[in-house]
């Protein structure tokens, strides 16, 4: 898997961690020295030595994490990138270290017995670096892959159901079309001024359908909704009632567009509405900032077939895009609690 290049692996955290690895080192150099028995006079000329040591260990370790971070930003195997990070680390080190001792000893105000010894002693403290190093970049790497594993999968999941949602709209309007043209058609001649206030909900029903977004305001969901109930109520008659318990004050809340409409359109399909049975759709809002809808149960014998996929992608959809919760409960009745979306950026 390719690391991007916006990734944590860039220079910012090469230079945090650098900094990091030396002030641990010199910690443990320091502890050391405490619990020796070797006494220590701190003068400027000390101070300003250990502040070129550190410096020039920290743009050491600076150089190592970099090479790191580039070949495991590389479009490589991973196990090819762990050999060529650790080998191409130690191969760093050999040439680096010493180059970057003779440097520290150059700009250093005292200069210290036994040089050679000490180039061996940094040696082996930079050889230790860069096992860090490595160690620190592998670890990095592994958090940064199973983060973009889990974003990926979570994309592929939403596009999964966006795509199965897009099917089940383009399944609905040829179905939802030939119902409401075959209405249609027997309105026409019969009484054509209720034929073209069906048509003209007809229009605004697919006009609502076809549009390409994710979102959309609850009053806009509604006007939707009454489009479509009005289609329904020619077909079904006084049989069929939603009743509506609306607060204004969730009119410009968000909702999944198409939601209400389903829930309608699986009561009708599901149920029994006859002059016997007449069938109540209740729509309200609540205190708890979601929206109901209910409706009393009547099975048909013969049940239209269906799998439930509309309701299963709407309660995927809103776990997936918002971590929210779609309610569905039965008793004697069918309800379905729907959340509303107060502010659109914080959710999304």
């Amino acid at each position: 898997m390719k690391i991007q290049q916006n990734s944590p692996l860039n220079y910012k955290l090469a230079i945090k961690l650098s900094i990091f690895v030396n002030l641990l080192m010199f910690s443990f150099v320091f502890i050391g020295f405490v619990f020796s028995d070797k006494s220590i006079q701190v003068n400027a000329p000390i101070i300003v030595d250990a502040f070129i040591r550190f410096f020039t260990s920290s743009l050491f370790a600076f150089m190592l994490f970099e090479y790191s971070f580039w070949i495991y930003r590389k479009k490589w195997k991973t196990n090819k990138k762990i050999y060529i990070a650790f080998f191409g680390v130690l191969g760093l080190t050999l040439i680096l270290s010493p180059l970057f001792a003779r440097i520290a000893i150059e700009l250093a105000l005292i200069v210290p017995e036994g040089i050679e010894g000490r180039l061996f002693f940094n040696l082996i403290k930079d050889l230790i670096v860069a096992l860090i190093v490595f160690l620190i970049t592998q670890s990095v790497f592994a958090v940064v892959r199973g983060q973009q594993v889990l974003l990926e999968n979570e994309r592929l999941m939403v596009e999964n159901t966006k795509n199965r949602y897009e099917a089940l709209k383009n399944q609905l309007n040829p179905h939802f079309l030939f119902n409401t043209l075959n209405t249609l058609d027997g309105l026409i001649g019969l009484d054509d001024e209720k034929a073209h206030e069906y048509l003209q909900n007809l229009s605004s029903s697919f006009r609502y359908t076809i549009q390409n977004k994710e979102i959309t305001t609850l009053k806009k969901e509604l006007d939707f909704v009454n489009s479509y109930a009005y289609l329904m109520s020619i077909r079904y008659g006084d049989n069929l009632n939603i009743q509506y318990d609306i607060d204004e004050i969730y009119n410009d809340f968000f909702i999944m567009p198409i939601s209400l409409q389903l829930l309608i359109e699986n009561a009708i399909k599901h149920n029994v509405i006859n002059d016997k049975y007449p069938l109540t759709i209740h729509i309200k809002t609540t205190k708890n900032d979601t929206i109901k809808v209910c409706n009393t149960i009547q099975p048909k014998i013969n049940i239209e077939s269906s799998e439930g996929v509309g309701l299963a992608n709407l309660a995927e959809r809103y776990q997936l895009l918002f971590g929210l919760k779609v309610v569905i409960r039965r008793n004697d009745f069918f309800e379905v609690e729907i959340p509303l979306i107060k502010h659109i950026n914080e959710k999304i």
